[in-house]
């Protein structure tokens, strides 16, 4: 009889060591295309959307992550890209020569450790959310997340090909594609976590062998398929939040695009805007109730309005705090300054820093404020400049007035007590204090104190000269 020989059951393939779901995150950021199409002197990523270089918007993305590492990948214009990103916490990376994804993560792997994650991102897609890389980092939990997104035309897209299960098998470049894959309507975004020891690997293993003769980032995702990586994909929720820049029209449309978000965000937040589309928020903006916001307005850095604040059209505000019912009339410009409740600046003031308006200040038409403090209830109504100045309570500015506050060397400050009325046309020659209930002539100039609760004139004696007349234009 025939010995049975017993068959060995069939080999399994080694299952792939997977990153910990606590693992720490390393994100690199790839910051070195030249940017042709932008026609510009500027590196691309230096290009600004809402007033920040596009780069600048990715790594405040980034930091809201906390990441254990911040690597910036860069190349065109590097000494411009470090200076104007200087931040200590970034780790920098040259690729001298652009050849491609694959090579250019390659230059930050070096110095990142074997037990980390890798969270790519590229320095020209500056509309990322963080709630979407938070959720792309849960997702990657032992094994490879992948942002792609539904395009109506992905044309210039890699297309992310899946079996028949819905499983992501790998990514092919446009170039590289078939008819029928360039049918596919799914693109990748680029955006990608991935295990950092086998992405050594992955990366030392690329070739060029492809229409462009570039090291493809995306052909590690077939490699990692090979491996029995399991890739989870996240579909992104809108094509502007993924969507990269390389040209002046897109960098146009992403402005747009960013525009609308924080129209929308305000009027979540309870504010009316006169019209979503002539909104423009380049900073924080932290609203009141009931604030009525009028076209053509920008905000930058820091704002805060208090609750009914109206905001005239054609308005600048950078670095403000407005209080609650307060007007602000059309035309406008204010920074760095604070104004109080009830008060009502404009049409046409401008606020310069430092500038402190306490309640019920009206400061109007063609009038400047610096460095000064105006109190409860004072009024400069027509074209004045308070500089370096120091304004009580119940003040009544005549129009004209000017505080004289610069001597060519030293700025000198100018105090104006409570109840003070200063008349029009007056020159104020700071240092100088018009004391508590003062009056000050019309078109006198102050060199000294005025007396509290008196009236100060200083004017040059009027002459009227005789036989004088008036110059008469020569005839051809």
């Amino acid at each position: 009889m025939k010995k049975r020989v017993k068959k060995p059951a069939p080999r399994r393939a080694k299952a792939p060591v997977v990153a910990s779901a606590s693992a720490p995150v390393s994100v690199v950021i790839l910051a070195a295309g030249q940017g042709k199409r932008m026609n510009s002197d500027l590196p691309k990523v230096l290009q600004p959307l809402a007033g920040k270089p596009l780069l600048q918007h990715v790594l405040d993305t980034a930091a809201q992550l906390a990441p254990a590492a911040l690597h910036v990948v860069y190349g065109h214009g590097g000494d411009a890209v470090r200076a104007a990103c200087a931040d200590p916490g970034i780790r920098w990376s040259l690729q001298a020569q652009q050849r491609g994804t694959g090579h250019a993560l390659l230059q930050a792997m070096p110095g990142i450790p074997d037990d980390h994650q890798v969270l790519v991102l590229y320095g020209d897609v500056p509309l990322l959310r963080a709630q979407t890389l938070r959720e792309l980092l849960v997702l990657a939990a032992g094994q490879i997340s992948l942002l792609t997104v539904n395009l109506a035309d992905p044309a210039g897209y890699g297309r992310v090909l899946r079996d028949a299960r819905g499983r992501v098998r790998a990514i092919v470049e446009q170039k590289d594609a078939t008819a029928a894959q360039l049918r596919l309507r799914e693109a990748n975004t680029g955006v990608m976590v991935l295990p950092a020891k086998p992405l050594k690997k992955w990366l030392g293993a690329l070739r060029s062998d492809n229409a462009q003769g570039e090291y493809y980032l995306t052909d590690v995702i077939a490699m990692a398929v090979k491996e029995e990586w399991r890739v989870a994909p996240l579909v992104a929720s809108s094509e502007s939040e993924v969507t990269g820049v390389n040209d002046k029209l897109q960098l146009a449309q992403l402005e747009a695009a960013f525009r609308a978000q924080r129209a929308a965000e305000a009027m979540r937040a309870g504010a009316t805007l006169a019209d979503p589309a002539r909104f423009d928020q380049r900073g924080t903006l932290k609203l009141g109730r009931d604030v009525f916001i009028d076209a053509n307005v920008l905000f930058e850095g820091s704002v805060q309005l208090g609750d009914r604040v109206r905001v005239g059209p054609g308005c600048v505000l950078r670095d403000m705090t407005v209080g609650a019912d307060t007007v602000i009339h059309p035309n406008c410009v204010l920074e760095k300054s604070s104004i109080g409740s009830h008060c009502s600046v404009g049409p046409f003031a401008r606020l310069r820093p430092n500038a402190q308006l306490q309640d019920h200040v009206h400061i109007g038409n063609y009038v400047e404020v610096k460095n000064s403090v105006v109190g409860q209830g004072s009024k400069a109504n027509h074209l004045t400049y308070l500089g370096d100045a120091d304004v009580g309570e119940k003040v009544n500015v005549g129009a004209g007035t000017i505080c004289c506050n610069y001597d060519g060397v030293n700025k000198s400050r100018t105090v104006i007590e409570d109840g003070a009325f200063i008349g029009s046309g007056a020159m104020l020659v700071a240092p100088v204090a018009i004391r508590a209930g003062a009056t000050i002539g019309a078109g006198s100039t102050i060199t000294k104190e005025a007396a509290a609760g008196k009236l100060t004139v200083a004017r040059s004696r009027q002459v009227t000269l005789e036989g004088w007349q008036r110059p008469v234009k020569r005839p051809r």
